[in-house]
């Protein structure tokens, strides 16, 4: 049990003294593509989201360190009579790991899909256009409204173990996001 914990501080103090201080920099996501679609059983949402991975982050990934996605999705409706009403806050994860033995990344919703790849930029793809995600069912939109959306992705740090998220916050090479882009989106009528 010891052995683990000196293990992480070993492995959380090589990637915070190991990491060069002039190629750190906050990386960005951009958002390319927002698109809202009602179907059989609700509203999916596909995204195209561009970005890289810097070498800070890849070298975590390839020692071992899971790195985490999320998708963060509001959609309100707005009434002249009181606050927006918050109609839909919805978020996804993505897992993305490496096998050092298999030597292939995995890909995994949290909860529910799982592939694997042989190169990180097949993985990463998979994360740049994922499928789309259907984040509320039918019913949880009123027909013919308008509301106003707000998206966003980020680098989760929640998911990791504490020496790595004391790291982060002094290491902008774990600092990954895009802002919140706004768009408008009228529910189907029935």
């Amino acid at each position: 049990m010891i052995q683990r914990h000196l293990f992480a501080l070993f492995v959380a103090l090589t990637l915070l003294l190991g990491m060069p201080g002039d190629e750190a920099r906050a990386a960005n996501v951009e958002i390319s593509r927002i698109k809202v679609e009602a179907t059989e059983e609700g509203y999916t949402l596909g995204a195209n989201y561009d970005f890289e991975l810097n070498r800070g982050l890849e070298d975590a990934l390839t020692r071992g360190f899971a790195l985490f996605f999320t998708t963060e999705l509001e959609l309100t409706r707005p009434r002249w009579y009181w606050f927006d009403e918050k109609a839909i806050v919805a978020k996804q994860t993505v897992r993305l790991s490496y096998n050092l033995l298999t030597r292939q990344y995995y890909v995994a919703v949290l909860g529910s899909l799982h592939q694997t790849t042989n190169s990180l930029e097949e993985a990463l793809s998979l994360i740049r256009r994922p499928n789309r995600w259907l984040f509320t069912y039918k019913g949880n939109l009123k027909g013919g409204e308008t509301y106003n959306g707000k998206l966003r992705m980020i680098l989760n740090l929640e998911y990791q173990s504490k020496p790595i998220q004391i790291n982060a916050i002094n290491n902008s090479d774990w600092r990954l996001a895009s802002d919140k882009i706004t768009f408008h989106y009228k529910a189907e009528e029935k």
